[in-house]
C-alpha cells in the first residue's frame, strides 16, 4: 500500500514538472511579445509627445517622417535589444561625438543627453532613448549628406541642389546596416577634395589646442633687406603654419631676408595675395587672422562641399569665384588654368552648374536690360550719340535704327522699348570670344578689352560674367579636338565677322565660391570673403540651431 502511494506521488510530481515545462514553452513567447508590444506602445507615445512639442515646422515635419518609418515596421526598435541599449546605439553615439571632424557640432545632436540615456532600463526610458537616438541620427545623417542649411535659403545666389536623404531611408539603412559608423562616413562627400579639407581642419584644431600663433605688431611696410624687431615673431608665426621651413640658424634674427622672405611669399600665394614678399597692410591683416577664425572658415567650406555634387564629370570646367581662377579638368587632372575677373560685390556672380554648348568668335554684345536702363539710359538722355563711337546699335523690332531718332527723354526703366547692341570689334565689352552655357542668370565666360585689371591680386570687376585674360588659349584647349588650331582661331578673329562654333560634346561648367580648400600637394589655401558669403552662412547656421 505504501509502495503504491509512493508510485502515485512520483507520477504526480512528474506530471507537474512536465506541465510546468509545457506551460513555459507555450506562454514564454507570448510574454516576450507582450514586452515588445509594451515597448512599441511606449515608443509611439514618446514620438507623439515629441511631435506635439515640436518648436518649428521643420522639426515637426522630420518627426512625422520618423513616425512614418516606425509605423511601417510596427514600431520595432532599432537601438534597443534584449531590454537594453544595443551596441549599435553606442556606435551611433560615438559617431555623433566625432561630428566636429566634419565641421559640425556634436552638441547639436544632444550627445551628452544621449550618453546619459544609454543606462536606460525601464520601459519608458528605453522608448525615450530609441526615439531620441533616431531623431539625432536623422539630423546628423541629413547634415552629412546635404549640409546643415539649404543653400538657396542662405542666399539666392547659391543655385545648387544637394541630394537629400529622407528619414525613412536613413532609419531603414540604420536598421539593416551592420556597421553604422561606416554607413555614416559614406554619406559625407567621399571625394579627395572634401577629405583633404577635413584633414586640414584636424591639423588646425591641433594648432589651436597648442596655443595657435602669435599676432604680429603693426608698423612700417616691411620689405626684403630691411631690419625689424618683428622679424623673429614673424619667423615663429610662419613656422607654425608651415610656411617657414628653414631649419638653419640665421646670423641676424632681425634681418628680413632670405628664407623668411620666401616663407612670406609662400604665405601670400596660399592666401591669394600679391606675391612680392612685401609685408604691407593686406599681408599683415591675413597673417594676423587667428587660427580659430581659419577653423571657422574651413567649417563653412566643408558645409559648401556637402552642397556640391561628388562627381563633376570626367571632363569639366571649374571656376572658383573667391579664387578668381578657372580650370579645365580632364580625368581629375588640370589641363589648363587661368586667372579671371568676376562680379563686383554689387554684381555678384552666382554659384551654379550648367553645360557649355558653343563658342562665339567676334560676338555681338546684347546689353542686358538692367545695364541698358540703369547705366546707359541716363547718358543717352543727355546725348543720343553717347555710345556711337563705341560701335553700339539701337534695335527696335529686329531692325537697326538711328540713335538720334530715338526720344530717349521719354523712356524709363519701366518703359524701354528698344534694345542696345554692341557690334564685334576690339572695343566690344565681350572682347573677341564668348563661351556660352545658356542659363537664367545670363552669366557666361568671355574675353575683355580691360586687360590691365588682370595685374591685380583681387579681380572683382565684372557685372557678373567671368572675364578671361587669354580667351584664345582657352578656345584652343576646348576646340582642339574639333580641328581648331591657334592659326585657325586667329584667322577667324581677323575676319571680324560673328562665327558660332558648336561643341561636339557639351562640357559641364561648375561655378563655386570657396574661401578655403587644400590642393593635391597638401597646401592649405584661404581667400578673402569679398562677397561676405561666409558671414551670411554663419548667420544662417546660427539661426538653424536656435
Amino acid at each position: 500500500m505504501i509502495y503504491a502511494r509512493a508510485i502515485q506521488t512520483t507520477l504526480l510530481r512528474t506530471l507537474l514538472v512536465l506541465f510546468s515545462i509545457a506551460y513555459s514553452y507555450a506562454y514564454a513567447p507570448a510574454q516576450e511579445e507582450t514586452v515588445q508590444d509594451s515597448l512599441s506602445i511606449a515608443m509611439e507615445e514618446e514620438l507623439r509627445s515629441r511631435i506635439d512639442a515640436a518648436q518649428s515646422e521643420t522639426q515637426r515635419v522630420r518627426l512625422n517622417e520618423i513616425h512614418d518609418y516606425y509605423s511601417g515596421v510596427e514600431f520595432k526598435a532599432i537601438w534597443v535589444k534584449d531590454d537594453a541599449p544595443s551596441a549599435k546605439a553606442k556606435a551611433v553615439l560615438e559617431a555623433l561625438r566625432r561630428a566636429r571632424d566634419d565641421g559640425l557640432r556634436s552638441e547639436d545632436y544632444d550627445t551628452e543627453a544621449l550618453a546619459q540615456k544609454l543606462s536606460a532600463s525601464t520601459l519608458s526610458a528605453l522608448a525615450d532613448l530609441e526615439i531620441h537616438m533616431s531623431t539625432a541620427l536623422v539630423s546628423f545623417a541629413q547634415h552629412l549628406k546635404a549640409g546643415r542649411v539649404d543653400p538657396l535659403a542662405v542666399t539666392k545666389r547659391n543655385v545648387v541642389y544637394p541630394k537629400k536623404l529622407s528619414p525613412i531611408k536613413i532609419l531603414t539603412d540604420g536598421a539593416t546596416t551592420q556597421n553604422i559608423k561606416a554607413y555614416l562616413r559614406l554619406l559625407a562627400p567621399h571625394t579627395p577634395r572634401y577629405e583633404r579639407l577635413r584633414t586640414a581642419l584636424k591639423e588646425y584644431r591641433r594648432m589651436a589646442s597648442s596655443g595657435g600663433w602669435p599676432q604680429i605688431a603693426g608698423g612700417q611696410v616691411l620689405k626684403p633687406g630691411m631690419e625689424d624687431e618683428r622679424v623673429p615673431a614673424l619667423r615663429g608665426r610662419l613656422k607654425i603654419s608651415g610656411d617657414y621651413q628653414n631649419g638653419v640658424l640665421v646670423e641676424n634674427p632681425n634681418l628680413y631676408d632670405g628664407a623668411i622672405v620666401e616663407a612670406v611669399k609662400r604665405f601670400q600665394e596660399r592666401h591669394g595675395l600679391e606675391i612680392d614678399g612685401v609685408i604691407g597692410p593686406n599681408t599683415l591683416t591675413e597673417i594676423n587672422i587667428t587660427v580659430e577664425q581659419r577653423i571657422v572658415t574651413m567649417e563653412h567650406n566643408l558645409e559648401r562641399r556637402r552642397w556640391m555634387q561628388d562627381d563633376y564629370g570626367q571632363y569639366y570646367i571649374f571656376a572658383n569665384l573667391a579664387d578668381q581662377v578657372v580650370k579645365v579638368v580632364r580625368n581629375e587632372k588640370t589641363i589648363y588654368a587661368e586667372i579671371i575677373q568676376v562680379g563686383l560685390p554689387y554684381h555678384q556672380t552666382p554659384v551654379f552648374s550648367d553645360e557649355m554648348e558653343y563658342i562665339e568668335i567676334n560676338p555681338y554684345w546684347n546689353v542686358p536690360y538692367s545695364i541698358a536702363t540703369r547705366e546707359m539710359l541716363p547718358k543717352l538722355r543727355r546725348n543720343a550719340n553717347a555710345f556711337s563711337s563705341q560701335n553700339f546699335e539701337v534695335i527696335r523690332g529686329g531692325q537697326v535704327i538711328n540713335a538720334s531718332a530715338v526720344p530717349w527723354r521719354s523712356y524709363s526703366r519701366a518703359n524701354f522699348p528698344v534694345r542696345l547692341r554692341q557690334k564685334p570689334g576690339p572695343k566690344n565689352a565681350l572682347g573677341r570670344v564668348k563661351f556660352m552655357f545658356p542659363n537664367k542668370h545670363n552669366v557666361y565666360i568671355h574675353d575683355t578689352p580691360s586687360k590691365q585689371k588682370f595685374n591685380r591680386a583681387s579681380r572683382f570687376f565684372s557685372h557678373g560674367c567671368l572675364r578671361l585674360k587669354d580667351p584664345f588659349r582657352l578656345a584652343e584647349v576646348l576646340l582642339g579636338n574639333q580641328g581648331w588650331t591657334k592659326g585657325r582661331i586667329d584667322a577667324t578673329v581677323k575676319k571680324g565677322k560673328r562665327r558660332v562654333v558648336r561643341l561636339e560634346e557639351k562640357i559641364p561648367v561648375h561655378i563655386a565660391y570657396l574661401t578655403s580648400w587644400v590642393n593635391k600637394d597638401g597646401s592649405i589655401h584661404f581667400r578673402r570673403d569679398v562677397y561676405e558669403r561666409d558671414t551670411i552662412l554663419a548667420k544662417a547656421l546660427k539661426r538653424s540651431r536656435s
